[in-house]
């Protein structure tokens, strides 16, 4: 081998096809390292190719390789579009909070050269069903890509009869995050503060860290446009021209909300005119605080957090908490504004019934169509557990239940079945001829009495039927819930936006008070 063959000089005599295939092995850092080994790598390990391949390795699962394509006219190169991916990529999936009790999911989904997290509203089945009717969401928060690949981050609310966006920063630290904070967030810090001595926004008390929010939210929000209130990601087509015309006007509207963003995204100031003096501003917020009558000890760390920084502002933070789980349903803070992403399993061969099912009760088992109209919509997450005793238990956790008044709290376990029992009676036919039951599982349905840990039980089994269905049918009391898997990035595309109805904080997170959404009355009419 000759000599100029060696090390880099081989890499460089590759066709770009070929290297791009060597490199879409690598992850984007390694890519990255490679480029800075020498400015022969770094040209090629630049181009649109390689990093064409590394964004469809990423968004494989997210995007079609057709979209990948449209995002690319918006941002500066497939690089710049990879960087965008990177960060956004652990958002993708389903956020819960205990409150209110019917149920709070928050699904992130890809947008256009963006993520925006709907809120499902817990809702009755429509005349049409879900496959030919509406889901019904409103939107939370939106991260944008930038040209360059960064982020711009909007919180959605309502105030004063007007909608709002409240633009801020996305701070993502851990690929693995589980948790996803609204904060404040220190911008600048006085040059007289130790870096050691910085109080984080968490340990805040829970009214001030909400008067904190309600404060800078106030100073940064701006009107949404009609123009950027039509659609939010492209949905359902069944038209090449249609789906166009939907481009056309996502791309408007991505450069409408940056054009926002540039503009809105000005750090609040303690002592700017708007605000008022600086100590002026800082000495109402104190007066204002509840951790006066907390003790000196709450106060001074508020006073602490206050003063370390002449400039604020509204910061989404993606990070990893260690957290505890009673079966499947993780252990909740109810004091911060906080959502919890949810576990959800990808469906194998020994886990064949995991993921996301969505239903109703009543006879006969049917999939989610007009058959069921008026019933209550429920979303179960169906995961794996094996107890301390060694059985292999399938859950099925609540997560929505469309009634309006709740029998048991979202995170209950709606029914448990024991994998390695089959049930010992045989699924009811009757009326149901063409729903064969092709498997079964003894189990346990939730029942009479409570609560979140140990409400009441019932025995029941849980059938496979040979349409695709699952079916758990309780004993006693002959309840049947039918259960059909869910794809919410498709019923969303599907779907019905609402309006809001809440301010920002309280829509990203609702106050523990509440038991019902706001949007009850709406999503049955």
């Amino acid at each position: 081998m000759s000599s100029d063959l060696c090390g880099s000089s081989l890499l460089l005599a590759l066709p770009d096809d070929m290297f791009s295939v060597i490199t879409s092995s690598l992850s984007p850092r390694d890519v990255c390292s490679l480029g800075l080994s020498c400015p022969g790598l770094n040209a090629v390990a630049s181009s649109d190719k390689v990093w064409l391949s590394q964004c469809n390795k990423l968004g494989i699962k997210l995007l079609p390789f057709s979209t990948l394509v449209e995002w690319r006219k918006g941002v500066s190169s497939y690089k710049a579009l990879c960087r965008f991916l990177v960060s956004i990529h652990p958002l993708i999936g389903i956020w819960v909070h205990q409150n209110p009790e019917l149920g709070n999911v928050v699904y992130v989904m890809p947008g256009f050269l963006s993520v925006v997290g709907c809120r499902i509203i817990p809702q009755t089945i429509g005349p049409l069903g879900l496959e030919d009717g509406p889901l019904f969401w409103t939107s939370v928060f939106e991260i944008l890509c930038k040209s360059d690949g960064s982020t711009a981050f909007f919180l959605h609310g309502r105030e004063q009869g007007a909608d709002y966006v409240y633009p801020g920063l996305f701070k993502s630290v851990d690929r693995n995050c589980n948790v996803l904070l609204l904060e404040v967030e220190v911008l600048h810090q006085r040059d007289e503060i130790d870096e050691g001595t910085e109080i984080p926004f968490s340990r805040l008390e829970s009214d001030d860290r909400e008067m904190l929010l309600d404060f800078v939210t106030r100073k940064v929000r701006g009107i949404i446009p009609d123009t950027a209130t039509a659609i939010s990601f492209p949905p359902y087509r069944t038209d090449e021209v249609d789906s166009q015309q939907d481009f056309t006007v996502l791309h408007e509207r991505r450069l409408l909300l940056l054009q926002m963003y540039e503009r809105m995204l000005n750090p609040t100031e303690f002592g700017s005119s708007e605000a008022g003096d600086g100590d002026q501003v800082i000495e109402q917020i104190l007066r204002k605080s509840s951790s006066t009558d907390g003790g000196q000890e709450n106060q001074s760390i508020l006073h602490q957090f206050l003063r370390s920084s002449d400039r604020v502002g509204l910061c989404l933070r993606a990070a990893t908490m260690e957290l505890s789980f009673h079966m499947a349903w993780p252990h909740m803070d109810d004091d911060q504004s906080i959502l919890y992403k949810m576990p959800m399993e990808p469906p194998d061969e020994c886990h064949k019934y995991a993921g996301l099912w969505g239903g109703a009760y009543g006879w006969p088992p049917t999939r989610v169509s007009e058959e069921k109209a008026g019933e209550a919509l429920f979303l179960i997450s169906i995961s794996y557990e094996v107890t301390k005793w060694g059985k292999k238990l399938m859950i099925g956790t609540k997560i929505l239940e469309g009634t309006s008044y709740v029998e048991h709290p979202n995170g209950s376990a709606t029914f448990t079945a024991n994998v390695d029992e089959p049930a010992l009676e045989a699924f009811p036919s009757y009326g149901a001829e063409d729903s064969n039951s092709i498997d079964s599982f003894g189990g346990e349905s939730i029942a009479s009495g409570y609560g979140f840990r140990n409400p009441g039980s019932e025995p029941g089994s849980l059938f496979v039927l040979s349409n695709g269905l699952l079916c758990f049918v309780s004993e006693e009391s002959r309840t049947v819930l039918t259960l059909q898997r869910f794809d919410l990035a498709d019923l969303l595309k599907r779907g019905e936006r609402l309006p809001l109805l809440l301010p920002p904080v309280s829509n990203y997170v609702y106050p523990m008070r509440w038991y019902v959404t706001p949007y009850s009355g709406i999503s049955d009419s």
